[in-house]
């Protein structure tokens, strides 16, 4: 794994310098890992509305392949950079699908528990993007440790090492994170 880790930062370090050829290598390497963090989001915005784990891999790297002179100095650090780019996409598809819903492209559709149910999962997508733009505002290190743990799925460690910090102000971060978004999205 540590030698893994090692051609993960190469392979970054080469992409963000402009080489094409390593971005393809880069995905290869960490595309389990894209599919697990996709997962998690997926499931975490209640699946059945968004994008599913493929399709957010594959847009995913569609965006991101174009985000030369970025600094990935680990494994962790351009994992965490590619999960908050999947958080952006599908906060911007929720948002579409609630433009739709205000009358986009109009369909007449049967008030269900289903219906609402969809409704209620876009809107709490959005809720949390929200809370995090104004958490970002008045503390954006929580935002990054928040973004590692919850989204990325990354281990109190792996945050660390992504965000050049130590566990314990991961731990303390994150602790301060959760509180100030539970208070924000309990509105």
């Amino acid at each position: 794994m540590e030698r893994e880790d090692g051609e993960v930062t190469r392979l970054a370090r080469r992409w963000s310098e402009g080489d094409d050829d390593a971005f393809d290598r880069l995905i290869e390497l960490v595309y389990d890992d894209l599919r697990r963090i996709a997962h998690r989001h997926v499931r975490d915005t209640g699946g059945h509305e968004t994008l599913g784990t493929t399709a957010l891999v594959h847009e995913a790297y569609l965006r991101i392949g174009g985000a030369h002179g970025g600094d990935w100095p680990s494994r962790a650090s351009f994992l965490a950079f590619c999960s908050k780019a999947m958080r952006r996409i599908l906060i911007d598809y929720a948002r579409e699908r609630r433009a739709g819903k205000r009358g986009g492209d109009r369909v007449r559709v049967a008030l269900t528990p289903e219906a609402a149910a969809v409704e209620g999962d876009i809107a709490s997508v959005l809720a949390l993007d929200e809370a995090l733009v104004w958490l970002e505002a008045r503390d954006a290190s929580l935002v990054r440790i928040a973004e590692c743990r919850y989204f990325g799925g990354l281990s109190v460690s792996e945050t660390a090492d992504a965000l050049g910090v130590s566990s314990r102000t991961v731990d303390r971060g994150w602790a301060r994170a959760r509180a100030y978004l539970k208070q924000r999205l309990e509105r």
